[in-house]
């Protein structure tokens, strides 16, 4: 009579070792068991967990993150709704500086009053349902004045971004490609502008140029080319040595052709991203130098020269220079934001 622990239900057992303990034998194809079942003597069969593939095709919610991304499918958790529960900080930050986007363009439609126009019953009036950031001495509505400002603000960052980039980015691109003694000028030129702060350089290159927003953006830019050109630099040496560079030009494309269709594309990708970054840092630079005097003259609502208005009044009015600083604060931190994870992107697709 066969041993009861050797026997399997659906047929005989196939034959098991001496040792009880040991697995035995994988089930024949007339044996009764499905594929994911073995034999363990004295247990009966036991089940195994089922594999990855074996779930619902094209769903890709129960696969793991190899096997879905093997197989093409989403991985579990890419949702946007989950995507705006993880990284709020960052969905924060792209509605900030829309909103903020939306005060340059159409200032009209979001500020309630004249900014230029004021009414002294009303001056030095704290942040209320009329008046959300409050009055200034004259009586002018600050909220209206930020708004304002931001079409003053945000052009003069962008055009100094602008100067950096273009500048910095052909001279990093040619001192890179054409590399001898135009990269050792090049380079030592940019090693000069990296040893003096930015804002100090900034500040000399004004008051060379006077006063004014455009001058302001100027200088501001002035202070950037030196790190875009060493950023550019970088990544064109890199592309330069990759293969299908050489190949190109082994194939008879000419220097400057290879360099604008194949080492460009290439190489931009970093720039960019920092330009994001340096959008940050020119609000500050511009706003620093407004406070200071060198941008727009009065009563114009530049947010530096809205600072500097309300610094006499800190005592007896601190919403006069606390809401513009905050409001130059967000916009920077944002930014910043919006840019690390441009970056961050950037470096997955690598």
């Amino acid at each position: 009579m066969s041993d009861p622990a050797t026997t399997l239900p659906g047929g005989p057992a196939p034959h098991e070792p001496s040792d009880p303990g040991t697995p035995g034998l994988p089930p024949g194809p007339d044996s009764g068991l499905g594929p994911a079942s073995v034999s363990v003597s004295g247990f009966g069969p036991v089940s195994e967990p089922a594999s990855d593939l074996d779930s619902e095709p094209g769903s890709g919610s129960d696969l793991g993150p190899d096997t879905a991304s093997r197989l093409g499918l989403p991985r579990r958790g890419t949702g946007g709704a989950r995507a705006i529960v993880r990284r709020p900080g960052l969905v924060l930050s792209v509605l900030f500086l829309v909103l903020v986007l939306a005060w340059a363009l159409t200032p009209g439609v979001f500020a309630p009053f004249d900014p230029l126009v004021g009414s002294p019953k009303d001056k030095l009036l704290p942040p209320n349902g009329t008046y959300w950031f409050g009055t200034d001495h004259l009586g002018r509505d600050l909220f209206s004045r930020v708004v304002h400002g931001a079409s003053l603000s945000l052009t003069a960052t962008a055009l100094a971004v602008l100067v950096g980039f273009l500048a910095g980015s052909s001279l990093g691109l040619l001192s890179g490609y054409l590399g001898g003694r135009f990269d050792d000028a090049v380079m030592r030129c940019v090693d000069v502008l990296l040893s003096i702060p930015g804002l100090l350089l900034s500040l000399a290159v004004v008051t060379v140029l006077g006063f004014g927003t455009l001058n302001v953006a100027v200088a501001v830019g002035v202070a950037a080319v030196a790190g875009f050109a060493r950023v550019m630099r970088a990544d064109v040496l890199r592309a330069r040595t990759q293969v299908f560079v050489e190949a190109a030009e082994a194939l008879g494309v000419g220097r400057w052709r290879s360099l604008i269709r194949h080492v460009l594309p290439h190489a931009v990708g970093s720039v960019l991203v920092m330009a994001a970054l340096e959008f940050g840092t020119a609000i500050l630079a511009v706003s620093s130098l407004s406070f200071l005097g060198f941008g727009a003259p009065p009563p114009a609502p530049e947010w530096g020269s809205l600072v500097s208005e309300g610094r006499n009044y800190l005592v007896s009015a601190w919403w006069l220079t606390t809401l513009p600083g905050a409001v130059i604060v967000l916009t920077m931190l944002a930014t910043n934001r919006v840019a690390r994870a441009l970056d961050a992107g950037r470096g997955d697709d690598r």
